[in-house]
């Protein structure tokens, strides 16, 4: 039954902070300095994921539900462990657990931060 269910959008909360070198739309990314993000080396934990950067700033997807690109084909849906990719994804390690709802198949999974 894909494509009948979205979770976009469902408790999502951003918050905005400076951008520090590197930081994309789209990947994940840690708090690098006062205020600050920047992008996650390999195995770090993430703080959320980030929006457009305007201005030398960024909103970071903190809560809800969010979209991530998975470099590791063995992650399924339910509660696992997942920590920075270090490309701007996931992958299973020694992190926080998140609660995975959806997997495209195409190295897109779906979240609850």
């Amino acid at each position: 039954m894909k494509g009948k269910v979205s979770f976009e959008g469902i408790g999502e909360v951003a918050a905005t902070f400076y951008a520090g070198e590197g930081v994309k739309a789209g990947q994940v990314v840690k708090v690098s300095g006062d205020s600050t993000v920047g992008p996650c080396a390999t195995g770090e934990d993430f703080c959320g994921v980030a929006g457009q950067v305007r201005d030398g700033c960024v909103g970071v997807q903190v809560e809800g539900f969010a979209q991530v690109s998975c470099s590791d084909s063995t992650v399924t849906v339910g509660r696992v462990a997942l920590v920075s990719d270090g490309n701007g994804g996931v992958k299973k390690g020694e992190g926080r657990e998140y609660l995975v709802v959806t997997d495209d198949g195409a190295g897109t999974i779906t979240i609850k931060m």
